[in-house]
């Protein structure tokens, strides 16, 4: 007698299957979700190296000119010992704006035509102090603010360190860190050397930037909060 065999198929995942497949897809998706979204936002917040040096080179730049809105100052070094010294207390604003190009100085606040003809994109340093003045170039903005951060570098221990400014508008002595000079008449250097930090300001308002809220957004910066986009260590000679 022929014995019929019978074929038990699947037809199907059982329940428990299920959930250990759900399980195991979470526990990827948490991996996956923790592994790549620190790297997305490090993408949002980057900024291009060409950008960096711009900005780099436009607050060296700033610091050692000096123009008709920037007050009474005798040299270039006088103003960059001044806007650094008070850099805590005035924190010091860059940023770029739409420029007509037959004078720089006059904001292009309308955003239609072709850029290097109908405008060009000016980098610029403010002090914080006197954004109000500026308002006509935050019309134009091209771009973020960007807050910057000093420490000034010191000797110690035969190498340049960065050091907390000392406050109330002075600036330590490079080869003495317990000196400390209130004017450029009196620092003994030719240099100042300094580190930079450079932070993104999240509101491009006056009232933002005049208020406290900007304030809090440095002590917050200050104490370790959030990394700069970037840093540079600068110079500015006599």
């Amino acid at each position: 007698m022929k014995r019929t065999t019978h074929s038990h198929s699947r037809g199907g995942f059982t329940l428990m299957e299920t959930v250990i497949a759900i399980g195991v897809l979470a526990v990827l998706l948490t991996a996956f979700l923790a592994v790549f979204t620190p790297a997305a936002q490090g993408i949002r917040k980057a900024i291009s190296a060409e950008d960096a040096d711009r900005l780099a080179f436009a607050l060296e730049r700033e610091l050692v000119t000096v123009g008709d809105a920037d007050g009474d100052y005798a040299t270039g070094f006088d103003k960059a010992f001044e806007w650094i010294a008070d850099a805590d207390e005035d924190p010091l604003l860059i940023y770029q704006f739409r420029a007509d190009p037959s004078n720089p100085e006059q904001p292009v606040v309308a955003i239609d035509g072709v850029a290097g003809e109908d405008f060009i994109v000016v980098p610029v340093v403010r002090r914080a102090s006197n954004i109000a003045a500026a308002a006509d170039e935050l019309k134009a903005l091209e771009g973020r603010i960007f807050a910057v951060l000093i420490d000034q570098l010191v000797f110690d221990g035969g190498e340049l360190v960065a050091r907390d400014l000392p406050g109330s508008g002075q600036l330590r002595e490079p080869g003495n860190a317990d000196g400390t000079h209130d004017s450029a008449a009196t620092y003994p250097e030719a240099y100042i050397a300094f580190s930079a930090s450079f932070y993104r300001v999240p509101n491009s308002s006056v009232g933002y930037i005049q208020g406290d809220k900007l304030k809090e957004k440095l002590d917050e910066w200050k104490a370790g909060s959030a990394s700069p986009i970037f840093s540079r260590n600068l110079a500015v000679r006599r």
